[in-house]
């Protein structure tokens, strides 16, 4: 409902016109990679590729396109995540479709444009995980068995179980249930 909403208050714009609207990260890149739009809009939290996934990834294309994430994460370690995988802008969903518009406008003129509100706080709190941390935490956290992890991310299983226990004590807490709690309440996964 909410993407249809979207593609109907951008059609209005006379200088924007959406090509194409899908409900997962991998069909946005599929879409993206053929029909080479200027600029993808996205949220973090998908089916299949999150937002930050889709994002890094459309930085690899051939043709250039921006990315705007349009979420509802207000937590600076999404925000933090989104500028180093390269997006453009980075809006909160009850931002007014008039600003969405004049965002998409400036971001096509070769502007950054982060949600005010939102501007301080990514450098507040560093996230403290590397990459394959966040990958086997976020696994674990959802309750997938470590052997299961490493099969999942060609790892073996002693791999697995220091990087979990790497993000236990980044974390400072006691068990990968906090440690996932935590990440994911401070937008780190």
């Amino acid at each position: 409902m909410l993407r249809g909403a979207l593609v109907a208050l951008l059609s209005l714009e006379p200088d924007i016109e959406v090509v194409g609207a899908v409900g997962d990260g991998e069909a946005a890149l599929r879409e993206a990679h053929a029909l080479a739009p200027d600029i993808l809009i996205t949220d973090i939290e998908m089916p299949g590729f999150t937002g930050l996934e889709v994002a890094q990834r459309v930085a690899r294309f051939d043709q250039p396109c921006r990315v705007v994430i349009l979420t509802t994460f207000a937590r600076a370690g999404y925000l933090r995540r989104a500028l180093d995988a390269g997006v453009s802008a980075y809006l909160l969903k009850d931002t007014p479709s008039t600003e969405l518009a004049a965002t998409l406008r400036r971001v096509q003129a070769g502007e950054r444009v982060i949600a005010p509100e939102l501007a301080q706080e990514a450098w507040v709190e560093a996230d403290p995980l590397l990459e394959r941390e966040r990958q086997v935490l976020r696994l674990a956290g959802e309750g997938v068995a470590a052997t299961t992890i490493a099969e999942q991310l060609s790892l073996s299983h002693g791999t697995v179980r220091n990087y979990l226990s790497q993000a236990i004590a980044k974390l400072g807490v006691s068990n990968r249930i906090e440690a996932y709690r935590m990440a994911r309440q401070k937008g780190w996964l």
